[in-house]
């Protein structure tokens, strides 16, 4: 036990504080300066009429960077609002839907450090959140009520005002990156503590073994059993801690990582959903057709990766 425990914690260690942590932290600073000196509002009042036929508002496009630039529990903040500030139960279900089917940047950019293609992840990611929105909206969602009571749709966040303001929002955000990590750490030691102990047990290897006839008639490679297991079961972090450990034995390789990126990063995974849906009731309430809507979003997203990367 103390054999796979001790590595397992080096390993998670390592994992959230030199590779998790300086990426969060310059996302979130950058993120959070976009935020204060108005930037991020001029780009969701420009972007919200080109998104409104998918079914998405101005906070809407907020929560679509939030997940891309910070973490998939940002978002959360934002469908709680757009809960209490009256939006309809179809955006709120295009909305979630679109936030499930994206690529997650507490996943995504720590990735990127090992080898994933940033660019067309965050590509892929919003045609597939697009896609996902739409579906839901005009399709899944398409029962749901639409009445909306509007009381506001815009931002509400501190400014920065001279270099005051400016370091405040870094310290800020350095300390948001940071509570991310810790949070993190759990999670990361848990889940390669699980993997290093199921495969010492012969367990992937007999998972692998079963599943290798049907997975390559399918032309499925078996090495993405174990980090699709991972993910599903335990989050987008932990199959981060599973890719990572696999990447340093040699069993999964860069090319795999990026072909099969569509489906192992979003968080429409069981920690993922348990979180989004802790927004609010209603939010909780459209949480069916949105998942459906993120089903399609993420199918669009694999093909996506599995054909051009």
């Amino acid at each position: 036990m103390i054999d796979i425990l001790l590595p397992a914690g080096r390993a998670a260690i390592d994992l959230a504080l030199f590779v998790l942590l300086p990426v969060m932290v310059v996302m979130l600073s950058l993120m959070r300066l976009l935020e204060a000196k108005g930037l991020l509002d001029w780009v969701v009042a420009r972007l919200t009429g080109l998104v409104r036929p998918f079914g998405l508002t101005g906070l809407g496009i907020f929560a679509a960077l939030q997940i891309n630039f910070v973490s998939f529990a940002a978002p959360v903040a934002t469908l709680a609002m757009m809960e209490q500030r009256g939006a309809s139960d179809r955006h709120l279900a295009a909305t979630l839907a679109m936030v499930f089917a994206m690529a997650q940047a507490n996943a995504s950019l720590p990735l990127a450090a090992l080898g994933l293609h940033w660019g067309p992840t965050l590509l892929f990611s919003l045609v597939g959140g697009l896609v996902a929105a739409a579906v839901a909206y005009h399709g899944f969602g398409r029962g749901l009520s639409g009445e909306e009571h509007l009381t506001d749709d815009t931002l509400h966040h501190p400014t920065a005002e001279g270099a005051k303001g400016v370091l405040d929002t870094i310290n800020r955000a350095g300390a948001e990156a940071l509570r991310i990590t810790i949070g993190a750490i759990p999670l990361l030691v848990l889940s390669l503590v699980v993997v290093t102990a199921l495969r010492q047990a012969g367990a992937v290897d007999a998972l692998t073994h079963g599943l290798t006839p049907v997975l390559g008639a399918l032309g499925i490679d078996p090495a993405l059993i174990l980090p699709t297991v991972v993910k599903y079961l335990a989050g987008g972090t932990a199959m981060l801690g599973a890719v990572d450990e696999l990447l340093r034995q040699g069993q999964f390789t860069t090319a795999l990582l990026n072909q099969s990126a569509g489906f192992l990063i979003n968080p429409l995974d069981l920690p993922g959903v348990a979180i989004l849906v802790s927004a609010g009731r209603r939010v909780a309430g459209v949480w069916k057709p949105a998942a459906l809507g993120a089903g399609v979003g993420i199918a669009v997203r694999t093909v996506g990766h599995a054909l051009c990367l």
